[in-house]
């Protein structure tokens, strides 16, 4: 399976890569360092803008970007300066200090989704909750209890809501029936129990078919599930944490990975850790949904 290296971004944490069609580029966030980065297909360009908070995940919003960031919901712009610029749309309260939001993006009607989580995943406290932005500056709580919300994704036809729990302790990817006149999840069950696969659940996409594709952390591949949770294929990519992957190019049927760079230890088996790399799946995706505001 053919992978190719994009960017050598060296991301402490990149996560959330967005397909953005009308540039024909790949954004993506670093979390810690709190960038937004962008790759563009047609030179390879890599640009960077810097923000004041941690960028967790984004999804299009009009000429901009929607955030989950430390303290809440933003709206972002990327300046000529470099600069990230940032409007608070919706506060939020932690359940306790050293959290921020983590995993997000549109479901398929435009609300945005994110979920959050303490950031010292050592802690094992399960203080996160899961929430939907209705873009009126309401900020709805929909889950609680969870220690690392990841691999949120909708179906198609938007009537199916994945979402996983990256903590070694849970490892398990649910799925819910989802109303999407409401923007509701109910019936939760299990998908898949990742125990069973090589790696932790993290970033996640869905292709035209259906599937689930999402990122074996500490394993450095990349699964796809069919709509009954039978495991179908896995792509290796030269790093051990793959964060999260995404659909994109001219047809949508390049998956780009983001990847992430742990500090603090020997990284001579994986010196490309923090790299961003695109894959050929064998399938396409879809276009990712914008915000609706």
């Amino acid at each position: 399976m053919n992978c190719e290296l994009i960017v050598d971004a060296r991301n402490a944490t990149g996560e959330s890569p967005v397909w953005h069609a009308g540039e024909q580029a790949l954004y993506w966030a670093d979390i810690p360092a709190r960038q937004l980065h962008r790759w563009r297909a047609a030179d390879g360009a890599h640009q960077v803008w810097q923000g004041d908070e941690m960028l967790a995940c984004i999804a299009r919003s009009g000429d901009g970007w929607v955030a989950g960031m430390e303290s809440g919901i933003f709206q972002v712009t990327a300046t000529a300066d470099g600069r990230l610029d940032s409007r608070l749309l919706s506060p939020v309260t932690h359940a306790r200090d050293g959290m921020r939001f983590n995993d997000g993006r549109c479901d398929r009607q435009g609300r945005f989704w994110a979920g959050t989580m303490v950031m010292d995943m050592q802690q094992g406290v399960p203080a996160g909750a899961l929430y939907r932005h209705d873009g009126e500056g309401r900020l709805h709580r929909q889950l609680d209890g969870m220690l690392v919300p990841n691999g949120l994704a909708f179906s198609p036809d938007g009537r199916l809501m994945y979402l996983s729990d990256s903590h070694p302790s849970v490892q398990t990817v649910w799925v819910f029936d989802y109303d999407t006149d409401t923007g509701t999840p109910r019936n939760q069950r299990v998908f898949v129990d990742m125990h069973d696969h090589p790696g932790r659940p993290d970033g996640a996409a869905i292709d035209q078919d259906g599937c689930y594709w999402i990122c074996g952390n500490d394993a450095g591949l990349i699964h796809r599930f069919t709509p009954d949770g039978r495991l179908d294929r896995s792509l290796e990519v030269p790093v051990k944490k793959p964060a999260m992957c995404a659909f994109g190019g001219a047809n949508l049927d390049t998956l780009f990975v983001t990847s992430i760079r742990p500090g603090g230890v020997d990284l001579s088996d994986q010196p490309l850790a923090g790299g961003v790399f695109a894959l050929d799946p064998g399938t396409k995706g879809l276009e990712e949904p914008a915000a609706r505001y």
